[in-house]
């Protein structure tokens, strides 16, 4: 084949060009690497290896073998079982089937409670003491440790017992595990027998859990130490009082060593020592520059002294003396003794009974109402003398203090009125808060109403003006429309402003301006006739804050005209005569009113005809 196809070619001998080495070499150049494409039509080649015909299939594969790694691109790969539940787990957080002990009793304790015998020697009241020992046992690994609770002043060095370990059986074949620890049995540990008499709730719990029945709770056994202990604490604080023998022993004690009998004094003072009852008192001064003053009183049930505070509030230009009256004996009524040093007579100072809430004392001539006490003072009074001191509190708040502000002054016309009350209250005035808000999102939103003026003149009958509110501030225009030979000149009656309504005194609204309605501006009366189309779609799209712009509100107002039989009329109803209709039933519809209805319930009229009221139409819709 190949020499038929260089005998074909024009230049002989060229053929051989890249793809057989010179003559003369050695053959050890590089191997060839050029490539050459065989021109023509193979198919008779095919014909005569009688092979089958290549298919647009096999010539596909064929060129698959361009792509390095094909087999592994173009091979099926064998579909993946899904994974089972186990591989869904990482490896840190699966559990064996069978979980070891550590893992399945991590952090489970087993708590019993014991105690052991132990010899006092060298003791008159005493030969023998009961330790009480907590035994844990931490089933994760199968130690166990002891810890002794302290107690106050028993001699002993307690606290941990046993450290945390393994403890062998006393036969020495195994070590001591939960089966060894029952409620009423004895254990030794390391040479000391101990008998259990109790658990903890978690303990019992888990054996009842495994089928194992525990004894119940055993009493707390008690050595003599303990009594006498606990009994003589009782004693110190007080919760048993002492036999008679034990008194009559003291006094005896105390005669034989000389020391004196124990007075009344001293036997108040022991028994009445820290206790103080407190009062609140006032005292009106009414000298010249006086005022009220308020004070704290102190009796002390010790020794029956009192002791005086004054209670001064913040700001009151007193000096901050609080100490009003030393603490002693007050006397009902002062007198001075003819000598010096001279005993005063008796029952002469106050006691407990002459302190009345709601009542006064004297105190060096001042008289000190007691108008209050406090809570401890109170339930002294109600438990040994029988006294409601609450009853007789008396109210000593001031009225509260009204300050006269002034009024600012009328504004004079000039300027806004915010800003000249602005100018009233503040020397360095700022602008007034703008409403941010409403400012962007009703700018270049104007409500226009068309009006006429109703002075009574002949001369402005046929005048016709244009109201103008602009939502983003609530400002109010006028303007007035050219009219020809009218003989006013149009343009702006009244400039952009804020304007007061005078019916309301307050500031023009949307809501005081709709049709039929009449309103004074610039001393002018002004009937609204109509509006136009954007300001009539504006109120009708908020008809909660403009009830007369709202259809079904309109439709329910002349539901007591439905028994009329020009309401039940397929051609209409005219709009005065439907005003009329409603006058007569007691419902005065607006001009506004009239015209909501005719936009949603109307029908064209005839020839040159107004239009009317469709008065089914709207009464199904009120009724609906």
């Amino acid at each position: 084949m190949a020499m038929s196809m260089a005998k074909s070619t024009s230049l002989p001998g060229l053929w051989k060009m890249g793809t057989e080495k010179p003559r003369g070499l050695t053959g050890n150049e590089k191997k060839v690497t050029l490539a050459f494409k065989v021109g023509g039509d193979l198919g008779s080649a095919v014909d005569r290896k009688k092979g089958p015909a290549s298919t647009k299939e096999h010539r596909e594969l064929a060129g698959l073998l361009k792509t390095a790694g094909w087999r592994m691109m173009y091979t099926e790969q064998p579909e993946e079982p899904p994974p089972a539940e186990e591989e869904m787990i990482p490896r840190n957080m699966r559990h064996p089937r069978e979980a070891p002990a550590w893992l399945k009793h991590d952090k489970q304790v087993l708590r019993f409670y014991g105690f052991f015998q132990e010899t006092v020697t060298e003791r008159p009241d005493e030969n023998a003491r009961y330790r009480h020992v907590s035994i844990m046992f931490h089933m994760e690994d199968g130690t166990m440790s002891m810890h002794e609770p302290k107690v106050e002043n028993s001699g002993l060095a307690q606290g941990p017992f046993l450290k945390r370990q393994k403890v062998m059986r006393q036969d020495g074949m195994a070590y001591l595990g939960p089966d060894d620890l029952k409620v009423g049995q004895e254990i030794t540990i390391y040479g000391r027998t101990i008998h259990i008499n109790g658990c903890d709730r978690f303990t019992r719990w888990f054996f009842e859990q495994n089928g194992i029945w525990l004894p119940p709770e055993e009493p707390v056994v008690e050595d003599q130490w303990q009594k006498s202990y606990k009994l003589k604490k009782m004693i110190e604080r007080g919760e048993m009082p002492l036999s008679r023998a034990s008194v009559d022993a003291k006094h005896l004690a105390k005669y034989m060593s000389g020391a004196p009998h124990v007075d009344m004094k001293f036997t108040q003072f022991a028994l009445n020592e820290r206790k103080v009852l407190r009062f609140k008192a006032y005292w009106d001064d009414h000298t010249p520059y006086g005022a009220r003053i308020y004070f704290i009183i102190h009796y002390f049930l010790a020794d029956n002294t009192v002791e005086i505070n004054e209670a001064h509030c913040r700001n009151s230009g007193r000096d901050s003396y609080p100490m009003f009256m030393k603490r002693g004996p007050l006397s009902k009524k002062n007198q001075v003794l003819a000598v010096p040093g001279l005993l005063a007579a008796e029952g002469q100072i106050y006691y407990p009974h002459d302190f009345r809430v709601g009542q006064s004392i004297n105190v060096w001539g001042r008289k000190l109402v007691i108008y209050d006490c406090d809570d401890a003072t109170q339930k002294f009074y109600k438990q040994y003398m029988d006294i409601d001191q609450r009853e007789g509190c008396l109210d000593v708040s001031e009225k509260p203090v009204t300050h006269l502000k002034l009024t600012p002054p009328p504004h004079n016309g000039v300027g806004r009125e915010e800003d000249s009350l602005i100018n009233c209250s503040m020397i360095q005035p700022k602008p007034p808060k703008v409403d941010l808000e409403k400012l962007m999102l009703y700018t270049g939103e104007v409500m226009r109403f068309e009006c006429q003026m109703v002075n009574g003149e002949p001369e402005d009958e046929m005048r016709r003006l244009v109201i103008a509110y602009y939502l983003a501030d609530d400002e109010v225009a006028v303007f007035e429309e050219p009219i020809r030979n009218s003989g006013h000149m149009g343009g702006r009656f009244s400039e952009k402003r804020r304007i007061k309504n005078p019916a309301t005194g307050e500031y023009f609204k949307l809501s005081d301006l709709f049709v039929g309605q009449t309103v004074v501006i610039a001393a002018q009366p002004l009937r609204i006739t109509r509006a136009d189309e954007h300001c009539l779609q504006y109120l009708e799209a908020h008809p909660e804050e403009f009830p007369y712009a709202s259809p079904l509100a309109c439709a329910r107002r002349i539901l007591p005209l439905a028994a009329e039989p020009e309401m039940q009329d397929e051609k209409g109803l005219e709009p005065d005569r439907l005003k009329d209709l409603a006058a007569a039933a007691g419902v005065y519809l607006v001009d506004h009113e009239v015209v909501t209805l005719l936009r949603h319930f109307g029908v064209a009229g005839g020839d040159n005809q107004p239009p009317r009221v469709l008065g089914p139409l709207a009464l199904q819709c009120a009724q609906s």
